[in-house]
């Protein structure tokens, strides 16, 4: 059977092998059509989609990264037009709706609404055991039992049982625009909790020698959002161990000649949390500076202890603490008007070697305190002999 030939002017030749110079059938120029401009293919592939152009639309969409969404979108735009790929109209939505996002979060963060928010937030998680809800007295667990880097979630517990952690103070962290970084924040939360202890732990010898300070503060993230809160927290300093029972001791369990006696003494623990960093060897101004401040507190708890009406079987006792602190008072006094390092650690060191338990003890056996001092290192100061002191109580 034989088959027509094919319409056109070029009929089918013999096969001859390679074709001649000159012979071949379509030259340059005389193509019947224009090639596909993508490129042909038997099933014709359309270009593909940009990634970027895509990613621009979601981001867009979600509104939570707009100033990433819009510059996805410029760049997806200048590639669309480099490569003729498709997506144009994504990358445009995209960008449109990520600048619209933008212009939102500037007038959010302007307008105070951020901190609206971030209440409106609080509120909200309060009731789903949020981190950023604890109040003070509250106890909780830590999801991974440690009071170490970033938390959300905790477990609310009783005070009276087990716990990871016991928070004892709050407050808002102000004075800053913008967040002023994590060795800021971290300086502040420090500072401030171990300050603000001895308001709800009033004495200190009455805390477990493995409980210590720890915080929860605002992350970068957490600030743009109106997070300023700083959570101060008691806890065990063992991660496998936990608190037993409340650390708790203020107004509410101690009477007001106890009250007394501690918020005399705690007058120079919170002075002596402002020892400077720098030995006077390297700053001596500082060191004098601070030497002042402890014999003005001194002063001020010689004051309190002997303006007090202590019960019959404490008066004694307690004048004898406001004789030592007096006398303790006095080599502050000497280091605050040191010329050199050498005369400064010298009144220094005559300060702690005159801080000995003795008197305190008898003192605080009489008020129905507690009687065993921290190890050495620990409180060190009035209570404790040493320089590496937290606490003075004498």
């Amino acid at each position: 059977m034989s088959i027509p030939p094919p319409p056109g002017p070029y009929q089918p030749q013999e096969p001859q092998g390679p074709y001649q110079q000159g012979q071949f059938p379509y030259q340059q120029g005389q193509f019947p059509y224009q090639p596909w401009a993508q490129g042909y293919t038997p099933y014709n592939r359309p270009a593909p989609v940009n990634g970027l152009a895509i990613a621009s639309l979601v981001l867009g969409i979600l509104c939570c990264i707009p100033g990433l969404g819009l510059l996805l979108g410029l760049i997806a735009l200048g590639q669309i037009r480099k490569n003729g790929e498709r997506g144009k109209s994504m990358a445009v939505y995209g960008s449109v709706l990520s600048t619209l996002g933008l212009i939102l979060w500037v007038l959010v963060l302007s307008t105070g609404a951020a901190s609206d928010f971030w209440d409106g937030f609080k509120d909200t998680a309060r009731d789903n055991g949020s981190a950023y809800t604890l109040a003070k007295g509250e106890c909780f667990d830590s999801p991974s039992g440690s009071l170490e880097g970033e938390a959300y979630d905790v477990d609310k517990v009783p005070c009276a049982g087990e716990h990871d952690g016991e928070v004892f103070a709050s407050f808002r962290m102000s004075g800053y625009d913008s967040y002023p970084g994590d060795r800021k924040v971290t300086d502040v939360a420090d500072t401030r909790c171990w300050s603000l202890r001895y308001d709800y732990a009033m004495d200190a010898w009455a805390v477990p020698d493995d409980v210590d300070v720890y915080y929860l503060t605002p992350t970068r993230d957490s600030w743009g959002l109106g997070d300023r809160e700083i959570t101060c927290v008691f806890g065990n300093t063992d991660e496998k161990a936990s608190l037993t029972g409340s650390v708790r001791n203020d107004a509410r369990t101690l009477d007001a000649d106890q009250l007394a006696y501690l918020n005399a003494v705690n007058i120079t623990n919170r002075a002596l949390d402002a020892q400077p960093v720098d030995s006077p060897d390297d700053d001596l101004k500082a060191n004098t500076r601070w030497a002042d401040r402890m014999s003005d507190a001194f002063t001020r708890q010689a004051a309190q202890l002997r303006a007090h009406d202590w019960p019959s079987g404490a008066q004694g006792p307690v004048t004898a603490v406001a004789q030592q602190v007096e006398t303790i008072r006095k080599e502050w006094a000497k280091a605050a008007k040191a010329t050199d390092a050498d005369a400064f650690y010298a009144s220094y060191d005559r300060a702690m070697t005159l801080s000995t338990t003795g008197r305190s003890v008898t003192a605080r056996k009489a008020l129905g305190l507690a009687t065993t001092p921290p190890p050495d290192g620990e409180t060190g100061g009035g209570e404790e002999s040493g320089g590496d002191s937290s606490d003075i109580q004498v």
